[in-house]
């Protein structure tokens, strides 16, 4: 069976319903490369630009160390393909810069995707050789996405599978995304989305909780409590203006004094001190002892200061109730981009038959033909193969897996030019952390150690026959 959306998913905002997305409205037409346009140009004249062709999103590797990767970015390509229209605006530029020419511009005026895109669902984890994504239809309308489709795909699954692997470290302890300031201001977006649909609880950024949803989370930094007189009365005054369930920043000066000042600011009901600085270990074990003391049990301890998936994994033995993580999920914890591909595999040919075509540079080879793409599972229901189906077009095209140890990978995502947006806003969003869960969940044993090693599950080809 393949991976479809759930017929009910959790809400993950953490103080009721989820907001409805606010797509940005502005073109996305020149989020690409100039070469995209070119060669439009020339198919155009030489008459190939209306040929039949399928493209494939893969990746040869993962990063080194990585066991497995994480699909992210699938509902915001959805997104983007809809206002990938070239507007008054966008031909002027391009006519002013001569880019291309006059037919190429009377062409993109007209421009709307009209054909199929499949692949995984997103928050799937996925392995080198994984279709992730195919795009078909005629190549000029299928080439224009490659850069777009890439730049999503590659950013937003870097910051997905840093962030999978922080979840799987801190276990049971809620995440929380704090990075913007770390990431260009879009990027800060999407690596907010991507960082929830691998498992994080909220996060900071405001724009990506008004656009798709997210829980957003944050009460103060250190320059609050430096803007007044001393730390009882910077203290005071936030649990006034926000109650004491409030999060105090106990750090700013002593830390054990900090914590005194905040439970006798806003009494044993104190909801959560934050510690910036120093031994987290050390500090989370004398704080977890002072708060008992002074009466506050139930207020939690929340730690930042620069986390990735292995502090947070040094830390499971320290009395910490939730990480609020930074620089390294905006970044991908060392690994920025996942090295997507955006290969032609198939093309019309001179019969008008789809023929494959491939790649044979060294060591950036690829495979033809049309391909899907499926798991196989062992008896105790946990993955052991990546399996990537091959063959001829038409079998591959009418493939499913039948009743038994497959699970197919690939899901309709864009038919005849129709976004299924099941996948897209906030509603995608729950559908891919709650895909993402699920899938992360029947990896093998071991998958989610955060110690170098091969991927998860070694990718095989199953090629099927007339």
């Amino acid at each position: 069976m393949s991976a479809e959306p759930p017929s009910s998913a959790p809400a993950l905002a953490l103080d009721g319903a989820l907001t409805p997305a606010t797509p940005a409205p502005a073109s996305s037409a020149l989020l690409t490369d100039r070469y995209e346009l070119t060669m439009v140009q020339a198919a155009l004249r030489d008459g190939t630009a209306a040929r039949h062709c399928v493209f494939e999103v893969f990746t040869r590797r993962l990063p080194a160390g990585r066991r497995f990767g994480v699909l992210a970015g699938t509902g915001r390509v959805l997104e983007a393909l809809s206002t990938f229209r070239f507007g008054d605006d966008e031909l002027s530029w391009l006519s002013r810069h001569a880019v291309v020419d006059r037919e190429t511009l009377d062409f993109l005026a007209d421009y709307r995707f009209t054909g199929t895109i499949t692949g995984y669902a997103e928050g799937e984890c996925f392995f080198p050789g994984s279709p992730v994504l195919a795009v078909e239809g005629t190549f000029a309308e299928a080439v224009l996405l490659e850069t777009l489709v890439l730049s999503i795909l590659n950013y937003d699954s870097a910051v997905a599978s840093a962030a999978s692997r922080m979840t799987s470290a801190a276990v049971d302890r809620p995440c929380l995304e704090m990075g913007s300031r770390r990431a260009q201001e879009h990027a800060a977006v999407a690596a907010a989305r991507a960082a929830v649909v691998a498992g994080f609880a909220a996060t900071s950024n405001l724009e990506a909780g008004r656009r798709y949803g997210l829980p957003t989370i944050g009460t103060a930094a250190h320059a609050f409590t430096l803007l007044h007189d001393d730390e009882p009365s910077a203290f005071a005054s936030q649990v006034a203006a926000m109650g004491p369930g409030t999060t105090l920043l106990v750090d700013t000066f002593d830390v054990m004094q900090g914590v005194r000042n905040a439970v006798a600011a806003a009494g044993p009901g104190l909801g959560a001190v934050r510690l910036d600085s120093g031994d987290l270990t050390f500090l989370a074990h004398e704080v977890r002892a002072l708060l008992d003391e002074l009466g506050a049990r139930g207020t939690k301890i929340v730690v930042s200061s620069d986390l990735d998936e292995h502090a947070i994994a040094a830390l499971a033995v320290a009395p910490v109730d939730s990480y609020g993580v930074g620089t390294s999920v905006v970044t991908g914890s060392g690994a920025p981009t996942c090295g997507m591909v955006y290969k032609l595999v198939a093309r019309e040919g001179r019969d008008g038959r789809l023929e494959p075509v491939a790649k044979a540079s060294a060591r950036k080879g690829s495979s033809g033909g049309r391909k899907t793409a499926a798991r196989r599972l062992g008896p105790d229901n946990r993955a052991v193969e990546e399996v990537v189906v091959t063959g001829p077009d038409h079998a591959v095209a009418a493939w499913a897996p039948a009743e038994g140890d497959l699970r197919g990978l690939h899901v309709p995502l864009v038919v005849a030019g129709a976004v299924d947006t099941r996948w897209t806003g906030s509603a995608g969003v729950e559908h891919a952390v709650e895909r993402h869960h699920t899938s992360r969940a029947e990896l093998p044993r071991g998958a989610r150690r955060l110690s170098a090693g091969d991927p998860a599950l070694p990718t095989v080809t199953l090629t099927l026959t007339e």
